[in-house]
């Protein structure tokens, strides 16, 4: 290697780093894949590396060719619910090798998108996955304050990039959180049907009072409380959607996103983080899906008395929405009681002791619930 002495080299370094620096944010939403693994002596923390193998999950005889992309953020606090939602789809999936997981990742996350990526395969050998590397500040100055700290996080906004994160060729994809847990085959949401031109998906909630998502400085002005017009809206949780990624990148929906977003920050006419402006775009307009697949709201907090029950139906999604975490409770030893249908899922080495014991677990947790899962 050849080392120029030079009394200016610093100077050089700082202009190529800069040239470097402003052609990166040239391509704001150019997200490399990871499928390599990291280097051989690169450190993983005892909590980043403690999930045991999950079972080989393989297509039965009669599965045809095709794909299904689901696509998820990973990120090192909300990891144990990604690792679980993931053990859960290939659990009940009549076709599990035919699931494409694509993982968004944070590029300044605690744990390095390259560990991530590592954890994930030694986790799951066989799975078919890719991790995408999530620039932050493509979204960071259009965040504003919210009610909840932690729905700030620029990773919540990923959702608004899928159709420039993921490969150009993933024209459909279904968007889970990772508080999620499936006890139904996601096939069946897959092919779910998108009619009247619609770009999105989702199980509605009419019964809500769809004003009170939005502040007095919204409803008030003479032009924004007509964004509507005959529409219908009802709130809609964005936590499990089916997109069409086509019509998404076509419509240009990114941008519609981004623009209410700028509104909220010289205007403040809502209080929540990533939610609203996918109402201000979508609500009225979304294809509605059976309640079944988004048991939402299961994050009640215990502390206060507030665990919450199943909703009236039956249950092919249960989704810890809300600040309560099940991985969390459990930890604690004050789980809510539907906490124990998650806890079959969960990989974490912490609950290898128990881990015999937890077919039997989940099968009382089970009882008062039958007639309603799957």
């Amino acid at each position: 290697m050849v080392y120029f002495r030079f009394c200016h080299r610093s100077l050089i370094h700082s202009v190529v780093a800069v040239l470097l620096f402003n052609l990166f944010l040239s391509f704001p939403f150019t997200c490399l894949g990871i499928r390599s693994f990291p280097a051989n002596g690169e450190i993983i923390s005892d909590d980043l590396y403690g999930f045991m193998e999950a079972p080989e999950y393989r297509n039965g005889v009669d599965c045809r060719p095709y794909t299904i992309h689901v696509a998820m953020t990973l990120d090192s606090e909300y990891l144990r619910g990604s690792i679980a939602a993931v053990h859960s789809v290939l659990r009940h999936a009549s076709c599990p090798e035919n699931v494409f997981f694509h993982f968004i990742a944070a590029e300044f996350d605690p744990a390095s998108p390259r560990i991530l990526t590592r954890l994930v395969r030694n986790t799951f050998p066989s799975l078919n996955f890719k991790v995408y590397i999530f620039r932050e500040d493509s979204v960071i100055n259009l965040i504003s304050s919210s009610i909840r700290v932690a729905l700030e996080n620029p990773l919540n906004y990923a959702r608004n990039y899928l159709g420039d994160i993921l490969d150009p060729n993933v024209n459909r994809v279904i968007y889970l959180d990772t508080d999620v847990v499936l006890v139904d085959d996601i096939q069946k949401l897959w092919n779910i049907t998108l009619l009247n031109n619609r770009v999105i998906g989702a199980p509605e909630y009419c019964h809500a009072n769809f004003t009170n998502y939005f502040t007095d400085n919204f409803w008030s002005d003479p032009v924004m409380s007509r964004t509507f017009g005959s529409k219908k809206p009802c709130y809609f949780n964005t936590g499990v959607m089916v997109m069409d990624l086509r019509k998404w990148r076509k419509g240009n929906y990114r941008r519609k996103i981004e623009n209410w977003m700028e509104v909220q920050r010289k205007r403040r006419i809502y209080e929540l983080g990533s939610l609203p402006p996918f109402l201000l775009v979508f609500a009225g307009n979304i294809e509605p899906i059976d309640h079944r697949w988004n048991q939402h709201g299961l994050g009640g907090d215990n502390v206060k008395g507030s665990c919450r029950s199943l909703h009236s139906g039956p249950v092919s999604l249960l989704h810890w929405s809300g600040k309560g975490k099940p991985w969390v409770r459990h930890d604690e030893k004050r789980p809510c009681p539907l906490d124990h249908l998650w806890k079959p899922y969960d990989l974490y080495k912490h609950n290898d002791e128990h881990h015999q014991s937890q077919s039997l677990d989940f099968s009382s947790s089970f009882l008062g619930y039958s007639n309603y899962l799957i």
